[in-house]
C-alpha cells in the first residue's frame, strides 16, 4: 500500500509565549504544495524502515522515525502486530521546515490502516496524528488550514492556487533550538497571543499573489536568522529575480519565495541556483491535497 504526502509552508506562523509544558500556542496557517514523498508498506516479519532519494541518509531507519511511530501508534490501538517494512520514497527536503517527517508518519499511518483493513474514523486517526507531532495533522488532511494549539487543531480555511519557489539551504535547523533562540529574543518582552490575521486569510482565499505577498509573516524568522544569518543572503537574492514575496519556511532553513506565475518561478529558481547560496531549488504550486492512497 502506498501513501503519497506532501510538504507544507506556513503562511502565517504566529508564535505565543512558552507555555509551562515547553510549548507554544500558535496561529499556525498551514498551506500544502505539490511536493510529496511517497510512503509504501508491505507486510514483513517485523517492522523496519527503508529510504530512497535526496538526502535519504539524513533519514533516521529505527523506530525513532515518524513513520515507524505510526505504525507502532496504530498497531497498538487495534491490539495487532506492528511488523510491515516501511519504504518512504523521499522528496521532502530533511529537517527544512517543511514537515517532512511529519508528512512521512502520516502517510504511513494511513497506509498501515489500509493495509491491515482497520478502517480507523479520521477523527481517531487525527488523534494519533497529534500524539506524533504537531505538524502531522495537517500532513494527513492537505489543503489549507488554521491550527491552534501547538498547531495540531484544524480549521479548514479557503485557499486560491498560488506559486512558489522552495531553496533548499546546506544543512538543517533544529525546530526546538528554534524554539529556543525565540524565547530567548523574547526575553524581558511581552509576547501576544498568537491570532491568525484577517488579512491573510482573505488574501489566501482570494488567490490574489500580491495581496498574499503583504501578507505572509514567520515569527520565527528572527530566531531562524539568527541561528542561521546565512540564510538571508537567500531571501534577498530571491526577491531581486522577481518574487513577489520571501520568507523562512517554518523553523527552516528551507526559505520559500511567493511568484506570479510558473515563469516567475523558472525565473527566480534559476537566480538561487546560480547565486550559490542554496544547494537546490524546487518550484511547485498550493493548494494540494493530504495524504493520498496510490493505485
Amino acid at each position: 500500500m502506498t501513501v503519497r504526502v506532501p510538504a507544507k509552508v506556513n503562511v502565517q506562523l504566529a508564535v505565543g509565549a512558552a507555555r509551562p509544558d515547553g510549548f507554544h500556542d500558535l496561529a499556525n496557517v498551514f498551506l500544502a504544495v505539490s511536493l510529496f514523498d511517497e510512503v509504501t508498506v508491505t507486510p514483513a516479519d517485523e517492522l523496519t524502515v527503508t529510504c530512497s532519494g535526496p538526502d535519504a541518509d539524513q533519514v533516521p531507519l529505527d523506530r525513532t522515525n515518524l513513520a515507524a511511530r505510526a505504525a507502532e501508534l496504530l498497531a497498538a490501538r487495534a491490539g495487532r502486530s506492528d511488523a510491515v517494512h516501511i519504504h518512504i520514497t523521499k522528496n521532502i527536503p530533511v529537517a527544512g521546515g517543511m514537515a517532512g517527517g511529519s508528512a512521512d508518519g502520516a502517510g504511513a499511518l494511513l497506509a498501515c490502516d489500509l493495509l491491515w483493513g482497520l478502517h480507523t474514523p479520521t477523527a481517531e486517526l487525527l488523534d494519533i496524528c497529534a500524539e506524533l507531532g504537531s505538524d502531522v495533522p495537517f500532513s494527513l488532511v492537505g489543503g489549507a488550514a488554521l491550527g491552534t494549539g501547538r498547531g495540531e487543531l484544524l480549521t479548514p480555511v479557503e485557499a486560491g492556487a498560488f506559486h512558489w519557489v522552495f531553496a533548499v539551504a546546506e544543512g538543517g535547523l533544529s525546530t526546538p533550538a528554534v524554539f529556543r533562540e525565540f524565547d530567548r529574543l523574547a526575553e524581558g518582552r511581552d509576547v501576544p497571543e498568537p491570532q491568525a490575521s484577517p488579512a491573510l486569510l482573505t488574501a489566501l482565499a482570494s488567490g490574489d499573489p500580491d495581496a498574499l505577498a503583504g501578507a505572509l509573516a514567520n515569527d520565527l524568522q528572527p530566531a531562524a536568522l539568527s541561528l542561521r544569518p546565512d540564510l538571508q543572503r537567500t531571501l534577498t537574492t530571491g526577491l531581486e529575480a522577481g518574487a513577489l514575496a520571501s520568507l523562512v519556511s517554518g523553523s527552516g532553513p528551507t526559505t520559500a519565495f511567493l511568484v506570479r506565475d510558473g515563469e516567475a518561478a523558472s525565473k527566480v529558481a534559476a537566480a538561487l541556483e546560480a547565486s550559490g547560496t542554496c544547494r537546490a531549488t524546487r518550484t511547485t504550486t498550493s493548494p494540494a491535497p493530504g495524504a493520498t492512497a496510490l493505485p
